[in-house]
């Protein structure tokens, strides 16, 4: 006899598809897997930054610099222009990382993680890029109307700071990496953590696990940044991974989740380059309440903004509708 979980994929199958959250319950059967998964997804990330940073500190060695600039180059206080590498390009280890759990783990082909069509849109993935920009447009008008919101608010007082080279530096690093580094952490919070939550508590039914796979990558992304971050901060973040999180079933795929991602870490280290320093951008602690407003216009701004466009280019929400998008060489 077949159990719950079982037969609720199978009836899904034949009648509209899966949602993302649920993609893995086409993978190998086994509870155990999500979880293993999970683990293992962690090991090889956090393994993958530890390889890396200790592989710069030696080319670095053995290129002649002094052991005390080593650590003050990749400590992080200040954020240097090769810190800031390092972590984006540490973050960018987290998709082959998930590529390799997806597959080893749950048999799946990597391109699985990406979308309900099994690859990336492109097409959508740039429609959603100018929806973002439209989004921080509105959100700079709601800023501005409002009284100062700390770190975890849009700042634009202050003089310009004067070009450097390590600005140069910053800018060359900002341009090269971040969209790997936000694009690292797309496949890992609203990626994989959504997919092995959909695939843990997928038994509780569509909605219930829809649910849980949207809250829990949302509160370890927030928490990720930091336990030390104000709670504005922590809001802010969470609000993010919430938004993000119901895009990603909601549309079928991680590219709204990246677009914003992107859109907005450039905005953020742009504006800390011209106006602030990037050791506050990185690590802000000093949020106020008046940031909540700016990030509600922000988020559901673009939810709805991506919803509607969604629709009105058909992309595809389920594996079902996975042939008819695959014609559609523009999403």
């Amino acid at each position: 006899m077949l159990s719950a979980e079982a037969t609720a994929p199978a009836a899904a199958e034949a009648a509209e598809g899966l949602r993302y959250h649920r993609l893995l319950a086409r993978g190998a059967r086994g509870g155990w897997r999500a979880p293993v998964g999970v683990v293992l997804l962690a090991v090889l990330a956090l393994g993958g930054q530890f390889v890396l940073v200790n592989a710069v500190a030696v080319a670095l060695l053995v290129g002649g610099v002094d052991v005390d600039r080593i650590g003050d180059l990749l400590a992080g206080d200040p954020v240097t222009p090769l810190f800031l590498g390092v972590v984006n390009a540490g973050w960018a280890l987290a998709i082959p990382s998930v590529w390799l759990v997806v597959w080893l783990v749950h048999r799946r082909r990597t391109g699985w993680s990406a979308s309900v069509v099994g690859r990336i849109r492109w097409g959508w993935l740039a429609a959603c890029l100018g929806v973002a920009l439209g989004a921080l447009v509105v959100t700079l008008v709601v800023s501005a109307l409002l009284p100062v919101q700390g770190d975890a608010g849009i700042e634009t007082t202050g003089s310009l700071n004067p070009w450097t080279a390590q600005t140069r530096d910053f800018v060359l690093v900002v341009l090269l990496l971040t969209p790997l580094q936000a694009a690292g952490e797309e496949y890992a919070f609203r990626g994989y953590l959504t997919q092995a939550s959909g695939r843990l508590f997928g038994r509780w039914g569509d909605r219930a696990s829809m649910v849980v796979a949207v809250l829990v990558p949302a509160t370890l992304f927030a928490l990720a940044h930091g336990l030390g971050q104000d709670l504005p901060i922590f809001f802010d973040r969470f609000a993010f991974g919430v938004v993000a999180g119901v895009l990603v079933i909601l549309t079928g795929g991680l590219e709204a989740g990246i677009a914003m991602h992107v859109l907005n870490n450039f905005f953020a280290f742009g504006l800390a380059l011209a106006f602030g320093d990037m050791t506050s951008a990185l690590t802000p602690t000093g949020g106020t309440w008046w940031s909540i407003p700016v990030t509600l216009t922000q988020s559901v701004s673009y939810l709805v903004g991506c919803l509607l466009l969604a629709r009105l280019m058909r992309v595809a929400d389920r594996d079902g509708g996975a042939v008819l998008e695959g014609s559609r060489a523009r999403v």
